[in-house]
């Protein structure tokens, strides 16, 4: 198997001195190939940390972080940006579509980013919209559609440029029991068809689904749990 992940020691520190902030103390962590993994820890745990450095969205205070086989600490911000859009897919709470685009264009997005052309764009675009189910919506603004419609948007989109790395962060936290149900069935059905998946939550129900479990408390990796 083959790390999409690695972290070694991985440290964050916010602050200086007396003010300093430990929010990951050391994290050893490694995701392979084809994983579904949930991270899962309460507020303030350093889930959410770590998610945002797993994501290239911010770098570690010290330690290694390798994803895809790139080492990601010390990278410059154009670099990180770079990295971030070819190799990790977003699915966030919230959706974070752009709300006077199509949903067509919302997911065209990462694509026009990575400089796919017009044509290529619009064709993957139908093509993932299809494979979530909604592309009969492709022409719609994102507030003509449900919560449901709007996160299978968002899957869509983290899906654009083939990352190697799907990161949800509580991806059903805005949704009611029977879509956000639906949406993880979404997820399995990713995982089945090869997709990396890390899943960040704190509910045990919803990290249950994954076929690993790795808890955060105070900074570091308390337990890990199901298929390695």
């Amino acid at each position: 198997m083959n790390a999409i992940i690695q972290t070694q020691a991985l440290t964050k520190v916010y602050g200086s001195n007396g003010t300093a902030v430990h929010a990951l103390r050391g994290i050893d962590f490694s995701v392979q190939k084809g994983e579904f993994v949930a991270l899962i820890g309460p507020s303030g745990s350093g889930k959410s940390t770590l998610m945002a450095i797993l994501g290239c969205l911010d770098l570690p205070t010290a330690g290694t972080y390798t994803l895809d086989g790139h080492q990601v600490q010390g990278l410059a911000g154009g670099e990180l940006a770079r990295i971030r859009n070819e190799k990790v897919g977003f699915v966030f709470q919230s959706y974070n579509l752009l709300p006077k685009a199509s949903i067509a264009r919302n997911v065209e997005l990462p694509m026009l980013y990575a400089g796919v052309g017009r044509r290529e764009r619009r064709e993957r675009a139908m093509a993932l919209l299809e494979k979530v189910g909604i592309a009969d919506k492709a022409d719609k603004l994102p507030a003509t559609l449900s919560g449901g419609q709007k996160q299978r948007v968002a899957v869509a989109r983290a899906l654009a440029n083939a990352p190697a790395l799907l990161l949800a962060d509580e991806p059903t936290g805005a949704l009611d029991s029977k879509t956000g149900a639906e949406v993880l069935q979404l997820f399995h059905e990713l995982h089945q068809q090869g997709n990396t998946i890390v899943l960040v939550t704190h509910d045990p129900s919803i990290a249950a689904q994954a076929e690993r479990r790795v808890e955060i408390r105070d900074g570091l990796i308390a337990t890990s749990e199901g298929a390695a």
